[in-house]
């Protein structure tokens, strides 16, 4: 009798144990949003805002669930979208496939040596917000609250952007289904991945890149085919597209035009960056092999590609963007119709779809990791700074999802001006973005040549050095400066204030917020002394004896590998 009651007590128990489980699960889910406990310093009423700032950003308690897989496919192709899928038919027919070729290049060169500058950067200071936190410590607070909230604008306005041009590409099928319901159904869709946290932002990442990545190496091999006269229609295509229409279709000013296109298809290269705060590995060897990728990107997804495009689809196509009501066909997909090819021009167009996606996730993403960055310095109001447990900006979150609600322009009419605004808006930000990763690179220089302190310490030596950055500043300006004359005379047209400010508007948001900053703190300073720069809070190594013997030991080591892997560690 004891024996069967005892069996009965245990049950019972067993069954209000598991009772119990299911509103523990509950509640853990509840309590996971739930603001996280800050490893930061208890006071900091002593510091200056920039120490503030610095000490912040450095113990941000976002979570480092990001793998080193991911970090790589998100350097490799997590940019891959818009401007190369569909804003390169604009250029193509503002320019030609010339100065497609020219504007990208020149683009890539300085783009180049920007992201060689921010590995070096942000393998030393693996913080919250990255750039936009380097701006602030390095250059001076109001430009750090003028380029903070700069990028912030960029990647909020990017999500409906990239919404827009989902519904843009679905009519390539000729849905009945209304397009707003396409962007509900997006919308929807990118804001469970984000609220997944950084886990499920960079899962999702990995596969988009990897599809991209695939299907980018099968256009490529498949255009050189279609260009040697191989496609079902037959005969050799060649150069002709070069000479008839053309190489340039508006000279010199069509170069011009095209860089602003090819800044916003090169747009979101930075945002590897950005996830230093929430790298798995150690960011002084992840992180820098990750941006080393981005070259190999440029010459094979972006040189390479463009080139045959060029090759395949003439300047004066009908079927280009802003040329005709069929506003979702990609360059890309017109190539392989024109081919004669059947099934592959809807796949492609999933591809560019996928891509859009994708772009569209990396944006909540980038907007919620800089916001809560702006307001963990005091750039931005204390409740953008809140992390919950599960490392989620939910603030930030929240905005953004408010913002995307935009996306719901697709039902407008006017939705290709409102596209057209928003790429111009996103192209001219990124602009100062990778300016002001530069100048916060020259400064860090600058400081630590000061300070008679030598690059040895460093975990990554850029390998441009500091006379890129430089070289790449100037450039931006210059472009900077053309733009503002082709958005004063634009092609084949008068002077116009709603032309002007539809490609110029990005100058104006910076100069705004930098000079409301001014006159708010009135701080009056324009930069900050190299004597006062801090080089070494943030820091995730700060033994630099130690530091220095892991490199040495590590070179030491891959001195004594076979000739190939030492190709291999210096390519990759």
């Amino acid at each position: 009798m004891s024996s069967i009651t005892s069996k009965t007590s245990n049950r019972k128990d067993s069954f209000e144990q598991a009772s119990k489980e299911i509103p523990s699960k509950w509640q853990g889910f509840k309590d996971s949003f739930k603001r996280a406990e800050s490893s930061s310093s208890p006071t900091t009423q002593n510091l200056t805002d920039v120490e503030k700032a610095i000490e912040q950003t450095a113990k941000s308690p976002l979570k480092k669930n990001l793998k080193k897989r991911q970090l790589q496919m998100i350097a490799i192709g997590g940019a891959i979208g818009t401007g190369l899928f569909i804003g390169s038919g604009t250029a193509l027919r503002t320019g030609g496939p010339a100065a497609l070729l020219i504007g990208w290049g020149i683009v890539a060169t300085f783009l180049y040596c920007t992201m060689q500058a921010m590995a070096e950067l942000v393998a030393l200071f693996p913080v919250s917000g990255s750039f936009s936190t380097y701006a602030t410590r390095f250059i001076e607070p109001s430009w750090g609250f003028a380029v903070g909230w700069n990028y912030a604008i960029f990647w909020v306005i990017v999500l409906p952007l990239e919404l827009v041009a989902c519904s843009l590409t679905i009519k390539f099928w000729e849905s009945s289904i209304n397009s707003v319901a396409w962007v509900a159904i997006f919308y929807v869709f990118i804001m469970v991945l984000n609220l997944c946290g950084n886990k499920g932002f960079g899962e999702a990442e990995f596969i988009f890149s990897i599809i991209k990545v695939v299907a980018i190496i099968g256009f490529n091999i498949l255009a050189i085919v279609i260009i040697c006269g191989g496609s079902p229609k037959g005969g050799y295509v060649g150069a002709k597209y070069w000479h008839d229409p053309g190489a340039f279709t508006a000279g010199f000013k069509g170069v011009v035009t095209v860089f602003i296109t090819a800044t916003y298809s090169f747009a979101g290269t930075e945002l590897v960056g950005l996830t230093a705060a929430e790298s798995e590995g150690n960011p002084r060897i992840v992180l820098p092999k990750a941006i080393k990728q981005v070259f190999y990107r440029i010459i094979i997804f972006y040189m390479l590609t463009l080139t045959l495009v060029g090759f395949l689809v003439p300047s004066n196509s009908t079927e280009l963007i802003g040329s005709s009501s069929d506003s979702s066909a990609s360059p890309f997909v017109i190539a392989i119709r024109n081919g004669g090819i059947q099934a592959l021009p809807s796949i492609f167009n999933a591809v560019v779809l996928i891509s859009l996606l994708s772009i569209g996730n990396a944006s909540v993403y980038g907007f919620s990791r800089t916001i809560v960055a702006l307001g963990e310095q005091g750039l931005a109001p204390s409740i953008f700074a809140y992390i919950d447990r599960e490392g989620r900006p939910l603030v930030g979150f929240l905005l953004c999802a408010i913002v995307g609600l935009l996306s719901f322009v697709a039902a407008s009419p006017v939705q290709s001006t409102v596209l057209a605004w928003l790429l111009a808006l996103a192209g001219l930000s990124t602009l100062f973005t990778w300016f002001s990763i530069c100048v916060a690179h020259v400064r860090f220089r600058m400081a630590l040549k000061h300070q008679g302190r030598s690059t040895e310490e460093l975990p990554y030596i850029a390998k441009t050095g500091m006379w890129g950055s430089i070289y790449s500043a100037v450039m931006l300006v210059i472009v900077l400066c053309l733009q503002f004359w082709v958005s004063l005379y634009p092609i084949g047209e008068s002077p116009n204030a709603s032309t002007f400010f539809e490609n110029y508007i990005g100058a104006v948001v910076v100069l705004v917020f930098y000079v409301g900053h001014k006159l708010y703190t009135k701080n009056l300073k324009i930069i900050i002394p190299v004597n006062e720069l801090d080089i070494d809070s943030g820091r995730r190594d700060t033994d630099l004896d130690k530091l220095q013997q892991e490199i040495l030991e590590e070179k030491e080591k891959l001195a004594a590998q076979p000739w190939y892997i030492r190709l291999r560690a210096f390519l990759f």
